[in-house]
């Protein structure tokens, strides 16, 4: 047991490491000159040796391979992500803490959502596959789960938005109820988070509605379970007993591993509603081709999949023995 915990986390290293050395490379090969960028954008008026002492200044002036690399590597390895390009100077590793609480709070409640109505309805349709609503939740989750989440975002905007004018259609909170008092705060807050929870909720009940469904569907024609019927235990008592941990497996798997796209998964949602989280941050970083910033960002990532890995072999021995 200890063998396999220390492979795993090696393994778990190991991985961190060439997302890093990927990272490093995958957005340099990107147009455009961050330094040029940082003196007022590429059609500046900025001369060459200004450019050049902001190249010097940022250490861009350096050879990429091995100079900038070994470096990049070495700060990151000791908790250093660097320093903004684009927010002059300021910390990396303090943007992104600044931007995470939004998108956790954003993403955290529509896979809330999205778990809680996509399992329920994909274990019951697999219960019962054949009848009508089993039809209908399936056709639905297959048309949400094809549907880019930011069209989802768009459309909601124009509908409730635009159209109705039920619900904010942008921002995270009203300006002018900055000071306002606790109910009408967390009301505001409220009406905001509506639509970018909805839009990504939608998309990923799909998902989970047709992985459960199927889940639930070749458990019901396992042999136990017809064993159990014949032992005359009512359908309840087979949900509860047999089919719904056997039905777990499969999305347990993915429940992790769309935790683990808890960024990424935000980063056209928090655009579409200028939701201010590290998708929004991405964003501006590409825009400015601020290096450092989008190193972090999708350093995180690669580190949110692979705790989501572990999470997901924990989560797959309590649930099956078999497998510890």
């Amino acid at each position: 047991m200890i063998w396999r915990i220390g492979s795993v986390l090696v393994r778990a290293f190991v991985t961190l490491l060439m997302v890093a050395a990927l990272n490093f490379v995958l957005f340099r090969v990107i147009p455009g000159d961050p330094a040029a960028m940082l003196l007022g954008g590429a059609r500046s008026s900025a001369t060459a040796e200004q450019i050049d002492a902001q190249r010097e200044r940022w250490g861009l002036d350096r050879p990429l391979i091995p100079d900038q690399v070994l470096q990049y590597l070495s700060a990151t390895a000791q908790g250093d992500l660097g320093y903004s390009f684009k927010f002059r100077g300021r910390r990396v590793s303090d943007l992104i803490i600044e931007r995470l609480p939004a998108t956790l709070l954003l993403v955290g409640l529509a896979q809330g959502v999205a778990i809680f109505c996509g399992v329920t309805l994909g274990l019951y349709a697999g219960w019962r596959r054949g009848g009508a609503i089993d039809h209908v939740t399936t056709g639905t989750s297959l048309a949400l789960y094809s549907t880019p989440p930011f069209w989802l975002g768009m459309l909601l905007v124009v509908v409730f938005s635009t159209m109705l004018g039920w619900l904010p259609g942008y921002g995270s909170y009203s300006p002018g109820l900055v000071n306002a008092d606790l109910l009408d705060w967390f009301g505001d807050r409220t009406g905001h988070l509506a639509l970018p929870v909805l839009a990504i909720a939608l998309g990923l009940i799909g998902q989970y509605v047709v992985v459960a469904r199927a889940a639930m569907s070749d458990v019901v024609t396992e042999d136990y379970m017809v064993t159990a019927r014949a032992k005359g235990l009512t359908s309840g008592q087979m949900l509860r007993r047999h089919a719904f941990r056997n039905a777990l497996l499969p999305v347990v798997t993915l429940v992790t591993l769309n935790l683990g796209y808890v960024v990424a998964g935000a980063i056209t949602v928090e655009s579409v509603f200028a939701w201010p989280g590290i998708g929004s941050l991405t964003v501006e970083a590409l825009n400015a081709r601020d290096y450092p910033v989008l190193q972090g960002i999708f350093l995180l990532l690669g580190a949110s999949i692979v705790a989501a890995n572990l999470l997901a072999d924990v989560a797959y021995g309590l649930l099956d023995p078999r497998v510890r």
